[in-house]
């Protein structure tokens, strides 16, 4: 039977910034409060070993929107100014190319800003970017409600781990304008054809600015403390990647990382809270039967586990993420209830997507649905290219990382060891399982690591990055400033301060 683009059922796909894949009370999290996202998975699939390959927003994103790894689509190394690859096909152009209409809501992460890359339309958040071009949606709305230009007004940071309650109303949040937007964009659908529903939240990606209600809620509760292992005790015999982190984010003392989990547990119940007025909205549109819902984060954040913060690591707080699935009424691909432990990525989504659609998957996609039976032997990943490059390769229980600079290895046995507390590269015991999975990595590598000669046909060389000296955070991790009167549009493609 021919399926038309009225019969093919609505797609909402929902993303949130730097979440890790563990911070979920259906992932058995001590005191996280996430109903709905709970419910969401009692009603679909839970993928325990969804990754980010690339854990860094714009490579994560890329990967995202065109079902393609790194090699494909060209970033790995969070290139603020690098033009759309229009010549992929988008997940938003190939809804449309079948009929349906493609709406998105918050952050893109693209350049220029407001490229729309296939949506219809898009209402932007881009956290506090308008030096790259574009004054976006919620910077506007807090205009038109009196707040010109004070977004980070209240001194917060979007890289590090200040924090202290919202200082604006309520309705100014961002997480409650998003969720605003896409209900509203919701009602005004065309209901003679199908649609594709982009909602992607900000946090709980820094600044941490919970709604104080928020905050007060999680002083009931103690955080659990950071992990520590014996592998990341001493600094100086870190990978220079490593040491390259912990000079950017200095480890919190364990009161003060409690409160820092606070606030960002208090980001995420916000979020949970206001995802649940959008699933109000498909019920009461009539539409939330005939919706396929996909969550799911671009990377993680570390949250001070083993000394870490934030991103571009492939531990398991930085790269796994969540993702949870539910299919259309009836749908028995997706069945209630379902966990799934075979090893996916964010390229996963859009052939995913389409195929529970009924949309062809674009020849230039690189990932593979996650329904069904077909399982892949082993996801790779990459990110970066400097000092601080990092590789990865798992195969749904083992996973090694390798750093070039310094050529230092890591394995990690996830069944047994589900906190990456032991480094089993050195144990004889995985030299079989070491070996096979640094010659799948050697096969996957690509550009610099083999033009720099990282590494050849005889394995991973990598190579020596000399002494380590430290350099001062001179950009006070990118903080943002006053923004009205905007700033003006300088040096678009300077990052926004990792000191090497």
């Amino acid at each position: 039977m021919t399926i038309t683009p009225a019969d093919r059922p609505n797609v909402l796909l929902v993303t949130v910034d730097q979440w890790p894949g563990g911070l979920l009370g259906c992932a058995g999290h001590s005191i996280i409060q996430t109903p709905t996202i709970d419910q969401l998975a009692r009603n679909g699939v839970r993928y325990t070993r969804a990754y980010s390959e690339s854990p860094i927003c714009i490579p994560a994103r890329r990967t995202l929107m065109t079902g393609t790894d790194t090699r494909t689509h060209g970033d790995r190394v969070f290139n603020t100014v690098a033009p759309w690859p229009h010549e992929l096909t988008s997940l938003p152009q190939a809804f449309r190319d079948a009929g349906y209409q493609a709406h998105a809501v918050g952050k893109l992460h693209v350049y220029p800003p407001r490229d729309r890359i296939g949506f219809d339309d898009v209402q932007l958040a881009e956290e506090g970017r308008p030096h790259l071009g574009a004054i976006d949606d919620y910077e506007i709305f807090l205009a038109d409600r009196g707040f010109a230009g004070q977004q980070f007004a209240g001194g917060m940071n979007n890289n590090n781990y200040m924090h202290r309650p919202w200082h604006l109303p309520e309705d100014c949040h961002v997480t409650n304008w998003a969720t605003r937007a896409i209900c509203r964009t919701i009602k005004r659908r065309d209901p003679t054809r199908p649609s594709f529903w982009y909602l992607s939240y900000t946090p709980p990606h820094p600044p941490l600015t919970p709604l104080a209600e928020y905050m007060d809620y999680y002083r009931q509760f103690e955080p659990p403390p950071a992990l520590w292992a014996d592998w990341c005790a001493d600094e100086g015999a870190l990978p220079r990647a490593l040491r390259m982190g912990r000079n950017f984010w200095r480890t919190l003392p364990e009161g003060a990382l409690r409160e820092v989990r606070r606030a960002f547990y208090a980001l995420c119940t916000q979020i949970d809270h206001q995802f649940r007025l959008v699933l109000g909205t498909l019920r009461e549109e009539g539409l939330l039967d005939d919706t396929i819902i996909l969550f799911t984060a671009d990377h993680g954040d570390m949250l001070g586990d083993h000394g870490f913060y934030a991103k571009r690591l492939f531990y398991e707080g930085s790269a796994c993420v969540p993702l949870i699935l539910m299919g259309a009424v009836g749908d028995a691909r997706v069945p209630s209830g379902g966990v799934d432990d075979r090893p996916v990525g964010l390229a996963d989504v859009m052939p995913t997507l389409l195929g529970l659609a009924g949309v062809p998957t674009p020849p230039t996609v690189t990932g593979r649905s996650m329904v069904g039976e077909s399982r892949r032997e082993f996801l790779y990943g990459d990110c970066l290219e400097d000092h601080a490059a990092t590789r990865m390769v798992h195969d749904g229980r083992h996973k090694l990382i390798w750093y070039p600079a310094g050529n230092d290895t890591q394995l990690f046995d996830l069944a047994e060891d589900p906190t990456e507390s032991r480094d089993v590269a050195d144990d004889s015991a995985y030299a079989t399982v070491r070996a096979h999975l640094a010659e799948r990595l050697r096969g996957a590598l690509w550009g610099r690591d083999l033009e720099a000669g990282w590494a050849t046909s005889e394995g991973l060389i990598g190579y020596d990055p000399g002494p380590y000296v430290p350099r001062p955070d001179r950009s006070w991790s990118g903080q943002r400033g006053l923004h009205f009167p905007p700033p003006p549009s300088l040096a678009p493609d300077r990052m926004v301060g990792f000191p090497q």
